[in-house]
């Protein structure tokens, strides 16, 4: 297993996570809407809306999975805020960073992963929206551009909350 990284910016990018005043707060129907929405889209049966602190990353939103939170040295989040673009995993098991992952061997078994980075319009990735299976999967340029809407959809509706 490969723990990611910490981006170059990552003192600056917790300070701005902490600044939006998200972090533990209680459940939000409009953040569901979305969370559910992308799960049924893509019919998948894992959904969430991952925001990536310094130790864990923690769900403000959740479909199908019971956990809150998970350790940041396991999550395929932290990897996926490394980029710009979305970040996709076909099949855990044949990816070295991946296969012997604790969420890849145990529950949830995942296998397929698709992440889009939740980037600020101060150009920080906070976290991600994304889907998850535990049926390896192909993932289109057409499916990759709904993921991107609607994670833009996401950073608008945190810093409107933010305000």
């Amino acid at each position: 297993m490969k723990k990611p990284i910490a981006p170059q910016t990552e003192v600056k990018r917790i300070n701005h996570l902490h600044s939006l005043n998200i972090l533990d707060t209680g459940s939000d129907l409009d953040f569901d809407r979305l969370t559910e929405f992308v799960a049924n889209i893509f019919c998948v049966p894992i959904a969430l809306i991952s925001l990536v602190d310094t130790q864990r990353q923690w769900f403000k939103s959740k479909v199908g999975l019971e956990a809150n939170e998970t350790s940041r040295d396991i999550s395929f989040c932290g990897h996926a805020i490394l980029k710009d673009e979305v970040f996709i995993v076909e099949n855990a098991l044949l990816d070295d960073r991946f296969s012997d992952n604790p969420l890849v061997v145990d529950e949830p078994s995942i296998r397929f992963y698709a992440g889009a980075p939740l980037k600020t319009s101060k150009g920080y990735k906070i976290g991600t929206l994304c889907i998850i299976d535990t049926q390896p999967r192909e993932f289109r340029k057409q499916d990759i551009e709904i993921l991107e809407k609607v994670a833009s959809d996401i950073v608008s509706l945190i810093e409107e909350k933010a305000k």
